[in-house]
């Protein structure tokens, strides 16, 4: 892969109080590529892909996305780079009020000058995109299982045809086999749409079937980056715990992803 990287932040310094989450923390994320983002729980894995999109402030360092940094930007140019990225929050963050078709429409309201019929048709198509049907486009969140509530999600966050998607803990929740089809669902839009992705993830599984490189959290810093192969060499302690201890990613066998339906 060439070195292209869409995402770079440098020194990045995040806290809540007294507590100094991110301690400068430098990163890049290479465009095409599927990055699963890793660490222990409440390192701040969340807090970084929170602050890169601009929901939580920094208190140093500088961050920047397709070569703007995001601290210099004005208004239109900061809104110009929001609408080429998509998230994926970690619960669906879904408007219980609102139908599956309003939730995916959501963003075309705010951002697209187009009528209601081509929104409907984009919305559908999304939902089909994602694995959903037609149907389920007049449910409420509420009538959706987990795994539905989540490509529901993923079709809101494609619903602007981004380059970047950011993915807070996308198998969170689901079950072994919901899981592996999301991971491959998402391995088939990164390859076909040519998506940037940022991954989230505690999810050892994930980062053998689709994550092209890791990123390794620990106090504060990222602590190792590359694939899996550097990852299980490195001599950091958290590190080496995750992937090399009793429940360690490196004792999960790779799935075949043709043979995971998306």
């Amino acid at each position: 892969m060439i070195y292209d990287p869409i995402i770079k932040v440098r020194d990045l310094c995040v806290g809540f109080g007294d507590t100094q989450v991110l301690k400068g923390l430098s990163l890049d994320v290479q465009r095409g590529e599927i990055l699963g983002f890793v660490g222990g729980s409440g390192a701040g894995k969340s807090v970084l892909m929170r602050t890169i999109i601009g929901l939580f402030p920094k208190q140093g360092g500088t961050i920047e996305v397709f070569g703007v940094n995001m601290d210099r930007a004005g208004e239109r140019e900061r809104r110009t780079v929001e609408r080429r990225w998509g998230v994926l929050f970690q619960h669906g963050a879904l408007f219980s009020s609102l139908t599956v078709r309003q939730n995916v429409q959501f963003l075309m309201r705010e951002h697209l000058d187009i009528t209601d019929k081509l929104m409907n048709e984009i919305a559908i198509a999304k939902l089909e995109m994602v694995g959903l049907r037609a149907s389920d486009a007049e449910k409420f969140p509420s009538e959706l299982s987990g795994g539905m509530t989540k490509r529901v999600a993923l079709a809101r966050a494609l619903s602007l045809d981004p380059e970047i998607v950011f993915l807070d803990e996308p198998t969170s929740g689901l079950d072994p086999i919901s899981a592996a089809e999301f991971d491959a669902l998402i391995h088939t839009l990164q390859q076909t749409l040519g998506l940037t992705v940022f991954m989230v993830t505690h999810d050892p599984q994930s980062l053998h079937t689709v994550c092209d490189r890791i990123a390794a959290l620990s106090d504060g810093v990222v602590v190792a980056e590359g694939d899996l192969g550097t990852m299980m060499l490195s001599e950091h302690p958290w590190v080496q715990s995750y992937f090399r201890g009793k429940r360690a990613a490196g004792g999960y066998k790779p799935l075949e992803m043709e043979s995971v339906g998306a």
